[in-house]
């Protein structure tokens, strides 16, 4: 085995059954036995057939699937995980299409799958700090290769997309969420969520980030209009370098994504560039995506709503 990484071979001998990825989720979730997940009784707990168990306190059925974004599914937890392992170690991430021919379920099994897990990845209540660099993008096709009549014909660049807002810490984590628009306001809102109180933001020029200088934080800028990109140790390469992977994924990996699920595909290169960077091992990663799954639900109803 790979030092910080295990084959497509290797995952199926760990796991060559639903058996076997039961009895590895059960002791991520509960190292010292089954625990009742609607009143957390631990020890009036009955066990059944079939990974079921029974709360003798609540009389609530349940099992390792419960409360998590595999609830209801019908996909054996084998192919869950092999949906997780090729979602985590994809830089660029994988469709729908691909995962159904792998995994041997059809094309809308497989993106509810998908849209499951891409729950879980923005389960991240992590804060930034130190020196972080916040920048905005927009995702969407160019005005000019829309049918006419979906034309806005109010200009070019950001007409017609969705904001993506991002902010990553120098050396490390990413937060990154889609946005209704780019105003001062609801960039406050997302820098105050995601980047603690007293840390140095970096940003470039654009004015909706300078009412954030002086106020909870430190805010020093670069100029890209005069072809400033770095000076005096500012920059905002770091953060540019995850809509880079994101606009490439999108273009390259799923040609299309609407805004309605935009944020989910967003969640989800946040998660790989955090818990799923590549200097983790595999089982690491598979760790986080399955811990972040936890307490996460994602029904189809709400899904096509």
């Amino acid at each position: 085995m790979s030092r910080s990484t295990i084959s497509t071979f290797e995952l199926f001998q760990m796991f060559p059954d639903a058996e076997s990825a039961r009895a590895y989720f059960e002791a991520r979730r509960w190292p010292d036995g089954a625990i009742c997940p609607a009143c957390n009784e631990a020890e009036r707990i009955g066990t059944r057939k079939g990974g079921f168990y029974r709360c003798n306190a609540c009389l609530t059925d349940f099992t390792v699937r419960t409360g998590t974004v595999f609830e209801r599914s019908k996909i054996p937890l084998h192919k869950w995980i092999y949906a997780m392992y090729l979602l985590v170690t994809s830089r660029k991430g994988i469709s729908s299409l691909q995962l159904a021919k792998q995994i041997g379920v059809t094309q809308k099994s497989s993106w509810f799958m998908l849209q499951r897990l891409r729950e879980a990845c923005g389960n991240d209540p992590t804060t930034l700090a130190g020196i972080v660099e916040c920048d905005e993008t927009y995702v969407g096709g160019k005005e000019a290769n829309r049918h006419e009549y979906k034309r806005k014909s109010l200009g070019r660049g950001s007409i017609g997309k969705t904001p993506v807002l991002a902010a990553r810490e120098r050396g490390g984590r990413v937060r990154a969420k889609v946005v209704a628009e780019t105003t001062s306001r609801s960039v406050y809102s997302f820098i105050r969520g995601a980047v603690d109180v007293g840390a140095e933001l970096h940003t470039d020029e654009a004015a909706v980030y300078r009412p954030l200088n002086g106020l909870y934080y430190r805010q020093r800028s670069i100029n890209h209009g005069i072809g400033e990109y770095v000076r005096d140790g500012v920059t905002t390469n770091g953060v540019e370098s995850v809509f880079a992977v994101l606009k490439r994924g999108i273009v390259g990996t799923f040609h299309h994504v609407s805004p309605k699920h935009l944020n989910r595909y967003v969640g989800e290169f946040a998660f790989r560039l955090n818990d799923g960077d590549v200097s983790r091992h595999t089982m690491q990663r598979l760790a986080s995506l399955f811990s972040a799954a936890i307490g996460q639900r994602l029904t189809y109803k709400e899904l096509i709503a």
